[in-house]
């Protein structure tokens, strides 16, 4: 009884943040920080690719409910497709599909539990490296990437795997070889939302739609030892730059974060990396503020 009376009054409480400061926590889930060095290219050429991503995050930080715990586990299962055609100003042509799972727990907000989040899928184009004489200097991609809401979703849950709208996410990747050894590697997003006609039932709206955002991962990178283990620094950002809208209605607040860290990658052989990425958010503004740390293992077959 005590639990129930405390969710809804925090229920309460956030009927009235949305109604008067913000409206936020309405973005869905894109990358932050799960690529990071190295971002410019493929590993090993044309062929199929297979990466698995494990995510572990958590936040005792949000702006509506000081001191309550949110974790999120994601397992992001990645299929890649890199041709050797040219088919467009000397961009050969891929396509990316990742299919996430998502598990959710919070100490009181209702949340929906593990299930299978929204389906990514992105053509690209990926450029050769521009080559020097002592091996790359540059090299880059540009995707189109959309989030499809085939994820879990029920609209009685604030926290689901699923965001139940489309997202159209393009984003340009590159990675500039300071040095053979220095890298410095970045992918910078653009987001725009759909409108999500089944928002939270509990706050009784007929529609709402998440502002546009630029949102970006950045890597530096020193090989450490050649071709087996390179040492650096990555974060990511996230800045909403348009506001969200309820009922057609903009809304006060806009989302914001920035996140760094250690990270290193472990390369077996051309075919097989294995990469692990710290990340502590700061400056976070009506989202959560955390820490995560990804584990990432690529290989081409």
């Amino acid at each position: 009884m005590v639990f129930r009376n405390r969710l809804t009054f925090l229920l309460g409480l956030v009927l009235l943040a949305v109604s008067v400061p913000a409206w936020s926590y309405d973005q869905p889930s894109v990358n932050l920080g799960f690529t990071s060095f190295v971002d410019g290219g493929p590993p090993a050429g044309p062929g199929i690719y297979f990466s698995e991503y494990l995510q572990y995050y958590t936040s005792d930080d949000l702006d509506w409910f000081p001191g309550e715990d949110i974790e999120a586990r994601v397992s992001l299962n990645q299929v890649l497709y890199q041709s050797d055609q040219e088919v467009l100003l000397g961009g050969k042509w891929g396509l990316d599909v990742i299919i996430p799972v998502v598990s959710l727990d919070a100490d009181i907000l209702p949340e929906n539990g593990t299930g299978l989040g929204d389906l990514l899928v992105g053509p690209y184009l990926q450029w050769d490296p521009v080559m020097g004489d002592k091996g790359p200097i540059f090299m880059h991609r540009i995707e189109l990437q959309m989030i499809f809401p085939t994820g879990r979703y029920d609209d009685d849950k604030v926290l689901n795997p699923g965001s139940n709208f489309f997202s159209f996410n393009p984003y340009w990747a590159a990675t500039w070889f300071v040095t053979p050894k220095l890298t410095a590697s970045w992918r910078i997003h653009y987001l725009w939302n759909a409108k999500n006609e089944d928002p939270f039932e509990p706050f009784g709206y007929q529609d709402t739609q998440a502002g546009q955002a630029i949102h970006g991962n950045f890597a530096v990178s020193y090989e450490v030892l050649p071709k087996m283990l390179r040492l650096g620094l990555n974060g990511y950002f996230f800045n909403q730059i348009t506001s969200s809208e309820v009922n057609g209605v903009d809304q006060p607040g806009k989302e914001r974060v920035f996140a760094v860290g250690p990270g290193a990658l472990l390369s077996f052989s051309q075919d097989t990396h294995l990469f692990f990425n710290s990340y502590f958010e700061s400056d976070a503004k009506n989202r959560p503020e955390g820490e995560r740390y990804v584990l990432r293992l690529v290989h081409h077959f």
